[in-house]
């Protein structure tokens, strides 16, 4: 039977996050077809922009791209063609155990106009006035929500005495180019991870208030340690990049925005939060546990080596592919005309098409793994049941086991004709740390040495 949602079902739907494409609603009906799902709808930009103001099918150049994967040329809308190049482009290379692409429901525009009244006030304002949700679609993605463990009741509820915790991550990007057609002046970038530099033009930029001190290749980097170390400064420092969910709801973090730092009075709360999840354990330790049990996951998971691998498909960086970009959309290549250095990139343009094409692709779905979440959910259990899908994992320090799985989300297509604005923010990103670095050096100062991660990961 095909699902349709009208005016009448929006007040089973109540907000849950947002991102910058999508809106994301929870369930709180009794519908089987949706327990345990929850739907994501799309946003337009309140003031538009070249990117909103697009044709809705894949453009000319995308469809060069993307010509090998046939279902993607026919994709009548950006928000379908999202939906099979999650199904088709990237479940092949993460995983098809670590990701639900969803299914397309219909969708009325007095469902749509409902939801927008009616989440106006939970989101936070900076989104609610770059944003608003996209009336004009006539369909969303229903998927599995990856906070909870899905059990249905005989009741047709939710069990509501099966308790389950889950975590948000944005991992970023786990590895320092090495590309040869990265610039001398931009060589921190081989140095120092892709976060950190962008950390210091936020800063700059007052769109954060602290810097945080995560740095992805800990988390990428195998070692239980340093994988523990950067799970403990999300935690210090989650800005968009690490919530909590307890039985579906949000316990930690922010709504679609970002919180900089966790203080006393929040910590607090978090660890009392954890007592019914975390049981027999002692006061003020139930936080330090929880952070092992999720470093424990990671690692033992394997999902951050096959996440790496997908990033990796980056080999030229995008000082690199920027010129094969140039070359696949027919234009001028603008980059060596502003560096007067054509002939170091003439290896790059004077490559066959379809391998230009190539490494526009590459670069693509590696942009697409740099920027997803990873949502890893638990539930205590005992030592093992045979029976069950989910893999365990034993936290030595309570003396408990908890079944888990690993989740990708936000999956969508990056449009091609975003990399000379990737370009942009790069060069923008390492101008601003070299800038820095000039400044706090210069003649008459005490001489300040970036930090450093040279561990590889």
């Amino acid at each position: 039977m095909e699902l349709i949602l009208e005016a009448k079902d929006a007040e089973d739907w109540i907000y849950k996050g947002e991102g910058a494409v999508n809106l994301v609603l929870s369930y709180t009906g009794t519908s089987p077809n949706f327990i345990g799902k929850v739907l994501r709808v799309q946003k337009v930009k309140r003031n538009g922009s070249e990117y909103e103001k697009a044709p809705p099918a894949l453009s000319k150049h995308e469809c060069l791209v993307w010509k090998e994967t046939r279902d993607l040329l026919s994709a009548s809308t950006k928000d379908i063609g999202n939906h099979i190049y999650a199904q088709q482009v990237m479940c092949p290379l993460l995983g098809s155990q670590h990701i639900d692409a969803g299914v397309r429901v219909q969708v009325t525009r007095e469902f749509l106009e409902s939801i927008h009244n009616g989440v106006l006030f939970q989101r936070p304002s900076w989104r609610a006035e770059d944003a608003r949700i996209n009336t004009q679609c006539d369909s969303a993605i229903l998927m599995s929500d990856h906070s909870i463990f899905p059990h249905v009741s005989v009741k047709g509820g939710v069990d509501e005495e099966e308790l389950c915790i889950a975590v948000e991550i944005k991992p970023k990007c786990g590895f320092l180019p090495i590309s040869r057609f990265v610039r001398e002046e931009n060589a921190a970038k081989k140095r120092i991870s892709r976060f950190k530099l962008h950390q210091i033009l936020k800063f700059h930029q007052r769109k954060i208030s602290q810097i945080s001190e995560y740095d992805p290749l800990d988390m990428f980097s195998a070692s239980k340690g340093r994988v523990l170390k950067s799970v403990k400064d999300l935690f210090l420092t989650p800005q968009n990049n690490f919530r909590v969910f307890l039985n579906g709801s949000l316990v930690f973090g922010s709504l679609g925005g970002g919180a900089d730092d966790t203080d006393t009075r929040i910590a607090e709360a978090f660890e009392d939060t954890l007592k019914d999840v975390i049981e027999g354990d002692e006061e003020g330790m139930r936080t330090p546990n929880f952070l092992q049990l999720v470093t424990e996951a990671l690692s033992e998971s394997g999902v951050m080596d096959r996440l790496l691998q997908v990033q990796k498909l980056d080999v030229l960086d995008i000082e690199g592919a920027i010129h094969a970009y140039y070359d696949v959309v027919s234009q001028p290549c603008v980059v060596c005309r502003e560096l007067g250095e054509a002939n170091r990139y003439e290896p790059i343009h004077s490559l066959p098409i379809d391998q230009r094409v190539k490494i526009v692709r590459d670069y693509l779905i590696s942009s697409t793994a740099k920027d997803l979440s990873l949502i890893i959910s638990f539930r205590p259990t005992g030592r093992g049941n045979p029976a069950s899908p989910y893999d365990v994992v034993f936290l030595e320090s309570i003396n408990r086991s908890f079944e888990y799985k690993a989740s990708f989300i936000d999956l969508d297509m990056k449009p091609v004709e975003r990399m000379a604005y990737y370009y942009k923010l790069d060069q923008e990103i390492v101008g601003c740390y070299n800038r820095m670095m000039e400044t706090v050096n210069r003649p008459g100062k005490s001489r300040v040495e970036p930090v450093e991660n040279t561990s590889s990961a």
